[in-house]
Order: structure tokens, then sequence, then C-alpha cells
């Protein structure tokens, strides 16, 4: 038996010990009764004063200590564990690499599986109000990223209200809408969580008649009555704050911006585009009006006529920005251009109305 001075970690009571060492344990003994056993190649040596050794179990508490004086008694604990001067951190580092990567895989699982089901269970139940205040967050975002005016030109506002009135009273929409026509060069129509829509300069550019213009208006009309833009928002908002819990900025700071521009830069899914799309179709075909003229838009878009060329770079070829957040498929086109209704219904707009409309961006 040898000497040894203890301390147990829990309080800052020195205890007087005995020590039995065993090729496989540590024995304490504290007035001939037994305390503890620390396992042989979990004891480590720590820094001590000269002439101590000073010694603690890898995995047990972190202030317990065995404190060794006498010479011959650390020369029999260093013969029997091994392992004593194995480095703490070494030890420890395979766990750490274990659990950082059983992190990094949970919280990506989270991303993939339980963020998307987390925003369907909590879409519906977002009261319209408070999901008007979040689209007001996002909408000043969406602002600054095109660093675009809204298009007001009187005439062309009202002829815009009419257009949207129709259409919302078609399907019955009793959410308040709110559509402008934002100047941007980038052919697009985004609508934002609360019932804002824009409508790009240059998409409304390359529509050729009202029923071009209204079935894209429509698909977005489709993407507030389902709510898809809320959706997103949460499902990106959820992994902007597990990816700042991933590498250390959980503080949100920053999680509307990027939230914002996802929302505007990526992709619906494809169960909200077919959605959306089914909405439009029927919107028109209510009005009396087909649905293919949004197709027959989206396909010149994509054939990237006139001012679409000038976006190419050398050889690299960019998306048009609606086909990136609304990606076509023929399926879809298709679906479009068999909608069709039984009676012809009056034009939407006026010739005279469809020109303001047009021309809402141009200053007096």
């Amino acid at each position: 038996m040898m000497d040894a001075v203890f301390y147990d970690g829990v309080s800052a009571r020195r205890r007087d010990v005995t020590l039995k060492v065993t090729a496989s344990s540590l024995d304490i003994h504290e007035g001939g009764e037994w305390i503890a056993s620390w396992p042989a190649g979990d004891v480590r040596q720590k820094d001590a004063p000269e002439g101590v050794l000073r010694i603690t179990r890898e995995g047990g508490p972190e202030l317990a200590r065995l404190d060794v004086a006498n010479p011959a008694d650390q020369a029999a604990i260093r013969l029997h564990c091994h392992r004593l001067n194995l480095p703490e951190h070494k030890e420890r580092t395979g766990r750490i690499v274990f659990w950082s990567a059983a992190t990094a895989i949970s919280i990506i699982l989270c991303v993939l599986f339980l963020i998307p089901l987390l925003a369907e269970t909590l879409t519906p139940v977002i009261p319209v109000e408070y999901e008007r205040r979040i689209g007001k967050a996002v909408d000043n975002q969406v602002r600054v990223i095109f660093k675009g005016k809204i298009c007001d030109a009187p005439e062309g506002t009202a002829a815009l209200r009419i257009l949207t009135e129709r259409l919302s009273k078609a399907r019955g929409v009793e959410i308040p809408l709110d559509v402008a026509v934002l100047e941007s060069k980038v052919p697009n129509a985004i609508a934002l969580p609360g019932g804002r829509i824009y409508i790009f300069q240059a998409l409304l550019d390359k529509a050729d008649s009202p029923d071009e213009l209204a079935g894209v208006l429509a698909h977005e009309i489709g993407h507030v009555v389902n709510r898809d833009g809320l959706r997103k928002l949460i499902q990106s908002s959820g992994t902007s704050y597990l990816f700042g819990l991933l590498f250390g900025d959980v503080t949100g700071g920053g999680a509307i911006v990027l939230a914002s521009r996802y929302l505007v830069d990526s992709a619906y899914s494809r169960d909200a585009e077919t959605a959306a799309d089914d909405f439009a179709g029927k919107t028109m075909v209510t009005l009396g009006r087909p649905a293919h003229p949004m197709a027959l838009l989206l396909k010149r878009i994509e054939r990237r006529e006139d001012d679409e060329k000038e976006a190419e770079k050398g050889n690299e070829k960019r998306i048009p920005a609606f086909l990136s957040t609304h990606p076509i498929t023929d399926q879809r086109l298709k679906a479009l251009e068999k909608q069709v209704p039984s009676q012809s219904g009056e034009p939407l707009l006026t010739q005279g109305q469809w020109r303001a409309l047009k021309e809402i961006c141009k200053t007096s």
C-alpha cells in the first residue's frame, strides 16, 4: 500500500488515502475503507509541484486528483499505468471528431427533412396578420436586393389594379393583394408572404397581351393563396439558424436577409408550382380566357430574344430569372395549353388600359 492525498473534485477537502496499484486498476482507500477504483488505462499525469506526481482519471471529474510524494510509490504507479503520459486531448480526439460529425449530420438531416415538415405544419396556423408583418420585413430586403423603384404612373397603376381585382374576384380571393411593378431589368415575378406581389418591368415589357401578364399574375396569386412564400421563408429561416449553430453564428442578425434572398433566388417545390399553375389556369378559364398565353410568354423568355442575348457572358449562358425561380417543364406547359374555356369572355383590359399598364414605368 502507498500513501497519497486525494481530492474528489466535488469538495475542496483534503483526504489522506492509501493506494493499491495492480496491472488493471488503482484502488483508493480511506481509513481502510474502499472509496474508488481507477482503471490503470485511464490514469493520466498532470502538472504538479516538483517532487509530486499528480494523477487524474480520464473521463472522471475535472478537478479530481491524487498527489503522490513518495518516489518509490511514484515508480510503482509508472510501472503499472502505461498510458500515464498520454496527452488527454489526444485521447479525446476520436470522440470529438465523432460527435462533431454526428452534429453536422443531424443538422443536415434536419434541414432536409425536419424543417420542411415543420414549415408545412406551422404555415396553416400562423395568422394572416402576422404573415403580413413578416412580408413587410421581407419586402424591405427585396427592395434593397434589386435597388429598383416602384413604377407608379397613375393610369398604369389603375390598370394594374383593375386586372388584379378581376383575377382576385374570379376565384374569391379574400387575402388583400398589393401588386406593383418594380423597375428592374430582370424578367421575373415574385410573391412575398402576406399578399405583396412584384411584377418586374422586364417581364412586363416582354408580355404581348393582357392574357399573358394575367396568367403570370394569377400564378403569383396562387402562391399567395397557398401561402408558399411563408412556407419557404420558414424553411429558409430555420435552415439559416441551424447552419448558424453549426458555424457558430446564432445571433440571427442576418437571418431575414438570407431568407429574403433565398425567397427571391430559389425555386418553389414542384408541387407548389403545379398548384400555382392550376390556380392560374382555373382563374383564366373562369374569366373566359385561355391559360396558354402564359405558356407563350414563358417560351419567349426561354428563347431569350432581344435583350435576353445581352445576358450572355463569354461562353456562359444564364437561365432567365423567371425560369430559374419558376422552372418550366414540358408537362407544365402542356397542362397550361390544355386549359381552354368553353366560352370566350370579354378582354381583361381595354387597349387603352393595356397601353397604360405597359407604360407604367415611363415618367411623364
